[in-house]
């Protein structure tokens, strides 16, 4: 991701590449642009850098951001795996200092606009659930993207329990697995294979493997049909439209912003 993001920057005549940092690199000339990467942030204050993009992993992103927000350099993420706690400080951080935060699960647009659409949907179904599958080096699962989506049709299962006066009600497939594995003893196991309940009402299911890059479906079902809203990445330059965006957005975005959502218009 680094190498696709440093030529996405390179060839956008609005944005100028400054500064590659790669502790793992140190030294070393990086891609086309031949800068030599360093192995911290300081040099992006020494290379005058304004936004930095970082595509780590979760705890040298969380550090790599307090700095910026402590240097004054706004910060676009694309790293998934956050705490809700690690988030908040973020948010406070960046809040108090004079630079700005855009962290996104996903860049890709499609998938953005898969999540919008999954909250339209939402209320007109009775069960719903994800499956994510990404390339066999992804570290965290469920991914923060399918985390987000789940987030989202929950919020809107909520609001049309609040309106109805009854619960938020998980998917009949959630409790099928508990219901299973009372029953027999050869069916053991079988909640955990159910998935993960990563939001109120809503399970996700994680692959991993190898030759697949990222992709996403949301399966809803209610008597008599189903719908599925499915995206597909099967390069990262469909990520590169979304960064961009995000470098050019994040200077007139105060505080923290989670998701592409606001950038696009809803």
């Amino acid at each position: 991701m680094g190498t696709a993001v440093c030529e996405a920057v390179g060839a956008d005549p609005g944005l100028e590449l400054v500064a590659v940092v790669d502790p793992a690199h140190g030294g070393e000339k990086l891609g086309p642009s031949g800068l030599v990467a360093a192995t911290g942030p300081e040099a992006m204050a020494d290379a005058g850098a304004e936004v930095a993009v970082d595509f780590t992993v979760a705890s040298a992103a969380q550090a790599n951001a307090i700095w910026c927000a402590d240097n004054g350099v706004h910060s676009v993420i694309g790293t998934t795996g956050f705490s809700p706690a690690v988030l908040a400080e973020m948010k406070a951080r960046f809040e108090a200092g004079a630079a700005n935060c855009v962290v996104a699960p996903n860049f890709a647009i499609g998938a953005v606009l898969m999540m919008r659409f999954a909250e339209l949907a939402a209320p007109f179904f009775e069960s719903v659930e994800i499956v994510e599958l990404h390339h066999d080096g992804k570290v965290d699962a469920p991914s923060g993207t399918a985390i987000l989506t789940a987030q989202r049709i929950s919020e809107v299962l909520k609001d049309r329990a609040a309106k109805s006066g009854g619960p938020v009600s998980p998917s009949p497939a959630a409790g099928l697995g508990t219901r299973i594995a009372r029953g027999t003893e050869a069916a053991r196991g079988t909640e955990a294979a159910r998935g993960t309940e990563a939001a109120p009402g809503v399970r996700v299911h994680s692959v991993r493997l190898r030759g697949l890059v990222a992709h996403q479906e949301v399966l809803f079902g209610t008597a008599g049909q189903t719908l599925t809203l499915r995206h597909d990445s099967m390069d990262r330059s469909s990520f590169m439209p979304g960064v961009l965006l995000a470098v050019k957005e994040v200077p007139h975005r105060p505080g923290l912003t989670v998701g592409l959502d606001a950038l696009l218009g809803f």
